[in-house]
C-alpha cells in the first residue's frame, strides 16, 4: 500500500497552527514570541491554497463556458 504525498502534506499547515496555539497556551512568557511565526506561516498557506482553488475553479468554469458558446 503506497501512501500519497499530497496526503501527509495536507496535514502539515493544520500541524502548524496546533503546535504553534500549544506552545503559546504552554510556555512561560518569554519563550511565546517563537511560536507566533509558525502559525503565521500555517494559516498563511492554508488561505494560499483556498485561493488558488477558488482562482482554478474559476478559470475552469470559464472554460466550459467558453466551449458551450462555440457549439
Amino acid at each position: 500500500m503506497t501512501i500519497n504525498k499530497r496526503f501527509i502534506l495536507s496535514y502539515v499547515a493544520p500541524l502548524m497552527i496546533l503546535m504553534s496555539a500549544m506552545g503559546l497556551i504552554l510556555r512561560d512568557n518569554s519563550r511565546k514570541i517563537f511560536y507566533l511565526p509558525i502559525g503565521v506561516m500555517g494559516i498563511s498557506i492554508i488561505v494560499e491554497k483556498e485561493v488558488r482553488r477558488r482562482l482554478d475553479r474559476k478559470n475552469i468554469l470559464k472554460k466550459i463556458k467558453s466551449y458551450k458558446k462555440i457549439k
